[in-house]
């Protein structure tokens, strides 16, 4: 498999593609998932080339589907590995490893690999990062432009909801950004108990 031209393809794609309004789901995502995939296989002890390739293409992959849609993207970005990588020399067995690779980031998350453990943690490794911040608001940023939140307040439950939801996999992950992840959740529930009230008098 070329991967490198397959990665050069798919970057290209994203880069022409996406809407502009994708302010979390953009390239810059896609290339930290990616990069935060290659350190933490390489953290777990993986130094297979293959699996490595089948992994850094599944990361490159994982949200091409928004290309597409923006419900349901997993699978249109399965769709479209099985529709470009056989032209880079990929199998369908490797093929098929990807896509479930991608398939594993779907919310919620059930990784059935290592390699897919890897993945799911790579995507949402921003959870326990010191970027938690700028990285959550653009996402608040991109459902706001689609009219997929309501308010300031709703997002806040969202995040609280789906930090109280999340788990990480891997070791390295769990040792790294548990502790901050944690962190993050305790603050956002402090700020909707203390969330002001409208409406009501005194």
């Amino acid at each position: 498999m070329n991967h490198q031209a397959a990665e050069s393809f798919i970057v290209n794609e994203l880069r022409r593609g996406l809407s502009p309004t994708l302010y979390y789901h953009g390239l810059h995502h896609t290339l930290d998932v990616a990069e935060v995939a290659r350190e933490l296989a390489a953290a777990e002890g993986l130094t297979d080339p293959e699996p490595l390739a089948l992994l850094r293409t599944a990361a490159l992959y994982h949200d091409a589907g928004f290309l597409q849609a923006y419900q349901g993207h997993e699978a249109q970005g399965c769709e479209l590995a099985r529709a470009t990588l056989p032209g880079f020399g990929y199998t369908p067995g490797q093929i098929e490893q990807i896509c479930a690779l991608i398939l594993a980031t779907k919310y919620p998350q059930e990784p059935q690999s290592h390699l897919a453990e890897i993945l799911c943690d790579a995507d949402l490794d921003y959870l326990g990062r010191d970027d938690f911040e700028p990285i959550s608001t653009s996402l608040f940023r991109e459902l706001t432009a689609r009219q997929l939140i309501a308010d300031e307040h709703a997002w806040f439950q969202l995040q609280a909801n789906f930090l109280t939801g999340h788990r990480f996999w891997t070791r390295t992950t769990i040792a790294r950004r548990a502790a901050p992840k944690q962190a993050r959740l305790d603050h956002i529930l402090a700020r909707l108990a203390n969330w002001p009230v409208s409406g009501l008098t005194t």
